[in-house]
């Protein structure tokens, strides 16, 4: 008896084996789930049987109709079990083919037990980035489009008159040389923002104060305050500790914020460069005392192209690239930049670096701020 136990108890075990790697092998989860389903059903009850034959003598028919019959049922239970959990997945695979076809507007249903749950609201969360992704994405080639095609129109218009004889080369070679620097104060930032994008811009790090930084940059938009009837203001930290920067990465970014807050700030308002160390960074934020930051601003003031004036007038900004690159070579630095409103009035943007753990000159690569 113990021998015939044994053989049995190995042949279950060959058995579940064997039909464990078969299911593996069915080409799709409702095969699966359906062969686990009898599987599961199948394998006790031919123990159950084998066993009773075996070990009892087990003749009595009713007795293995009646198990065959309450197997059959707990298969049916199961394979219903099975379809329930396959629908949430059948749901989000179509969903995801709505997706593939271009209907970005497609999102799954988030039901069904926990993890599908999960599933679904990733799915979903993947799919409006995806979406706001391609909005980006138009939204760039139609106002790149805009803004190369004003001044190669201001060009073309200028050459003309110059070929009909209608303007002399000396009337129209300054407005010529001020749109071929726009052109190319463009062309500039796009390369400037793909080089970023791609992990490919080189920073030449080192251990520099930014006391006299920030005072270059303040002396660099000085005339533009004067002539905005604005007051410029330095709050640097008296022990103005070393940060690991590229220089003139960071002039950069600060003569992009305090350029806009010079446009934004109200007459005979202020604008002010705050340094604050912390424990592992320095804070730095241009304030101003204009009317602060509305909400849509502060979401999308970041945004490639994009400007608060929807008449995309040149003089009220550039191009709209200024803070995305700032927002860039922040991030490329190992720091993060915000903007929120000030408690007394006005806008506040700000952004961290870290600190310097010693004076030698390194390189960096620029990782992809997205």
């Amino acid at each position: 008896m113990n021998t015939v136990a044994l053989v049995l108890a190995l042949a279950v075990l060959v058995t579940g084996i064997a039909a464990a790697a078969i299911v593996r092998l069915l080409p799709t989860l409702r095969s699966q789930l359906v062969a686990l389903a009898l599987l599961s059903v199948c394998l006790p009850l031919g123990v159950v049987l084998a066993s009773g034959l075996v070990m009892f003598g087990m003749h009595d028919d009713a007795k293995i109709v009646s198990v065959a019959v309450v197997s059959t049922l707990c298969a049916l239970c199961a394979l219903v079990l099975g379809r329930r959990i396959l629908q949430p997945l059948v749901r989000l695979r179509a969903t995801s083919a709505q997706l593939a076809a271009g209907d970005l507007s497609a999102r799954a249903p988030e039901s069904g037990p926990r993890e599908l749950l999960e599933l679904g609201g990733s799915f979903n969360e993947m799919a409006a980035s995806i979406e706001r992704l391609f909005d980006v994405r138009r939204e760039l080639v139609a106002w790149a489009s805009h803004d190369l095609r004003t001044p190669l129109a201001s060009l073309r218009a200028m050459v003309e008159a110059l070929e009909d004889g209608l303007a002399t080369p000396a009337e129209y070679l300054p407005a010529i040389r001020g749109q071929t620097e726009i052109l190319s104060r463009l062309v500039e930032d796009l390369f400037e923002l793909a080089m970023i994008d791609a992990g490919a811009l080189t920073l030449e790090l080192q251990d520099s104060s930014l006391g006299p930084l920030v005072s270059d940059c303040l002396r660099a938009v000085e005339a533009e305050a004067r002539a905005n009837n604005v007051r410029l203001e330095s709050r640097v930290d008296p022990a103005d500790p070393a940060v690991r920067v590229a220089p003139d990465k960071i002039e950069r970014v600060l003569l992009n914020l305090l350029g806009n807050a010079v446009r934004h700030a109200r007459p005979n308002g202020t604008v002010a460069v705050v340094v604050e160390p912390d424990t592992d960074h320095v804070l730095i934020a241009v304030e101003d005392t204009g009317d602060g930051v509305a909400p849509e601003t502060r979401q999308r003031m970041f945004d490639r192209f994009w400007r608060e004036d929807d008449s995309r007038a040149r003089s009220s900004g550039g191009a709209g690239l200024g803070l995305a690159i700032s927002q860039g070579l922040v991030q490329a630095h190992g720091g993060k930049i915000w903007a929120e409103n000030r408690t007394g009035g006005g806008a506040r943007v700000a952004f961290t670096l870290p600190l310097a753990t010693d004076g030698s000159l390194s390189r960096a690569r620029a990782t992809d701020p997205a």
